[in-house]
């Protein structure tokens, strides 16, 4: 698989996933590096389109959970985080109108803090990338467990079970697609992220009215202990900022990339909170971590819900893993066989998420780590601390100072409470 780049970037992360029919070919795109107004040629419907893709994805199968662990107060945290997300994102185009030079989100970080701030930028976007990858595979092992229970097998005296067996199958099948060359076909691929979103949402509310489950359910108001892992769930699902810029890059009209992200964040924060209630009410205190696990599987709208929740992932891990295997290619010398050594470290990485999968198989547990350290730091945190810097605003004082300054300490406090409360949780589960 070539190292498709743009400016260090992986193309997968600078291509949008929805152009106009017009648009020039991603290799074009990759190609200028000149005015910003000058290149994108996406409509304001095709944006917003590639912003719930970003938006929405397997956030929404916990968010039931989140709510049980918090209780029905907890749904403040998740407006509060929709709100400080999309400020954030905001800035992250302010950023970006500021200098024409600045395409990505690492070159945010270049130009706040030079090389250091584009290092530590990109390394917790490929962390986070690893993590939401394994998680992936995490999601599609307890999905058909679930499906095909009493799996597993007795090899030696070792009990493999059924879980460990299907995440390896899974891993096995989405191999190939790791190293594919056609980036851009992959981007495609995944943008049935909004229409699986949609399916979900619309098979488990169809599960509740019609297939006898109801909406009984009353639920506790506020469980204290389990804040910290109910805001970390719900940062998770708006840790979309790293595509913004490509989002912003790729509009014919940029001065209305502000109306496009507010549309995005509303319906999907509308969607996230209906799947929340909703499956609170279904299920109360028993809703698993992923609700499709509590669904009858033998009635036609849960299997449209779990063969949805299947598919999804699948055709988004390539993406995920991808700029990983770039990135890696580009700290070696050019002396070698390309195609083999992507190959090579492609299949080097997709071992490694099915080790760490198979070593920590908690798909809450780690999607919660993944919100609270990354997606709180990559969405709220970086995107104030480079806004701060490019601008200079923090030279000054006001009510813009104050607001990011409150942003920031709500990221810190999220990142440092749910990154405790997940370690500790994931060494008492193993």
């Amino acid at each position: 698989m070539e190292a498709e780049q743009q400016n260090g970037i992986p193309l997968s992360l600078t291509v949008p996933l929805m152009h106009d029919e017009t648009h020039q070919e991603p290799s074009a795109i990759e190609a200028s590096n000149g005015d910003q107004n000058t290149t994108g040629t996406a409509s304001f419907f095709k944006t917003c389109f590639n912003g719930l893709n970003a938006l929405s994805g397997v956030g929404m199968l916990s968010v039931p959970y989140a709510l049980s662990l918090g209780g029905w107060l907890s749904l403040i945290l998740l407006f509060a985080i929709a709100i400080a997300t999309f400020y954030s994102g905001l800035l992250i185009q302010r950023c970006m109108d500021m200098d024409s030079d600045i395409r990505t989100y690492t070159d945010i970080g270049s130009h706040a803090f030079g090389n250091k701030g584009r290092i530590l930028v990109s390394v917790f976007m490929n962390m986070e990338l690893f993590l939401v990858a394994t998680d992936f595979l995490i999601l599609e092992g307890d999905t058909l467990d679930n499906l095909f229970p009493d799996t597993g097998f007795e090899i030696a005296g070792i009990k493999i079970e059924g879980k460990q067996i299907f995440v390896i199958i899974v891993a096995i099948v989405i191999l190939p697609s790791v190293c594919l060359d056609n980036l851009s076909l992959l981007s495609y691929i995944s943008a049935s992220g909004v229409f699986a979103s949609v399916v979900m949402l619309g098979s488990v509310l169809w599960t509740g009215v019609f297939d006898g489950i109801g909406f009984r359910q009353k639920g506790t108001l506020i469980n204290w202990n389990g804040i910290p892992t109910a805001a970390s769930l719900y940062a998770f699902c708006y840790g979309a900022h790293p595509v913004f810029p490509t989002i912003h890059t790729s509009m014919r009209d940029k001065s209305q990339f502000s109306y496009a992200l507010l549309l995005c964040f509303t319906l999907c924060t509308i969607s996230y909170a209906t799947m929340a209630v909703f499956g609170y009410l279904m299920f109360g205190s028993n809703v698993q971590s992923q609700i499709t696990l509590n669904l009858p599987t033998d009635k036609l709208s849960s299997k449209v819900a779990i063969y949805t929740t299947l598919v999804n992932p699948m055709a988004k891990y390539a993406l995920m893993v991808t700029p990983i295997v770039n990135a890696i290619k580009s700290w070696f010398p050019l002396q070698y066989n390309k195609r083999m050594f992507g190959l090579l470290i492609s299949t080097s990485l997709v071992i490694s998420t099915v080790i760490v999968a198979l070593a920590i198989p908690f798909f809450a547990t780690l999607m919660s780590l993944v919100g609270a350290l990354l997606s709180s730091t990559v969405s709220i945190i970086l995107p104030c601390l480079c806004y701060l810097k490019i601008s200079g605003s923090h030279r000054k004082t006001g009510w813009e100072m104050v607001v990011i300054c409150f942003i920031i300490l709500m990221g810190f406090a999220l990142a440092i409470s749910g990154t405790y409360t997940s370690l500790v949780q994931i060494v008492r589960d193993l």
